[in-house]
């Protein structure tokens, strides 16, 4: 399989590459020289560089068109949870992916996932929307909060 880098995977692509099961989005890349530690593996920083390349990727790709017309919000990690479950090493291919599990007034649980011939590392995280000036919480739109619930799967919650 040849593996396109830095472009949404298809459901065919994830797939083939090994994932259990196809997620609404997914990026690929591969593990860098400057992302290792001093024993030669994948330093902690480096996941959440791909992980947060992901997410902005998601809310490139997913959110941004339900606030056209107007500024886009200030997105903030409000909290993650990270589990590293497997070592990574130099010049694996590896495949980020992410969906929305549950969403509220103005935020949303996305998890995240790294594979790299089987699941390396998860991550949890509440995105917290705010007016673009910081000055407090913007509500999600209701076309995406429909996107999350029909696309995702995801549950709302109060």
């Amino acid at each position: 399989m040849t593996l396109r880098y830095h472009s949404p995977l298809s459901p065919e692509e994830q797939i083939d590459f090994g994932l259990t099961a196809p997620q609404p989005a997914a990026l690929a890349d591969r593990v860098r020289y400057a992302e290792l530690d001093v024993l030669n593996h994948v330093n902690n920083k480096s996941y959440m560089g791909w992980f947060e390349t992901l997410r902005v990727a998601y809310f490139d790709m997913f959110c941004a068109r339900y606030y056209a017309g107007q500024p886009l919000p200030r997105t903030v990690l409000r909290n993650a949870d990270m589990r590293f479950i497997k070592e990574m090493l130099m010049g694996e291919d590896y495949v980020a992916t992410a969906r929305v599990t549950a969403f509220r007034n103005s935020s949303y649980t996305v998890h995240q996932e790294l594979w790299a011939g089987d699941l390396r590392a998860t991550l949890t995280g509440v995105m917290v929307m705010l007016h673009p000036d910081g000055s407090g919480r913007w509500p999600l739109p209701d076309g995406l909060r429909r996107h999350f619930a029909e696309s995702d799967g995801a549950v709302a919650e109060s």
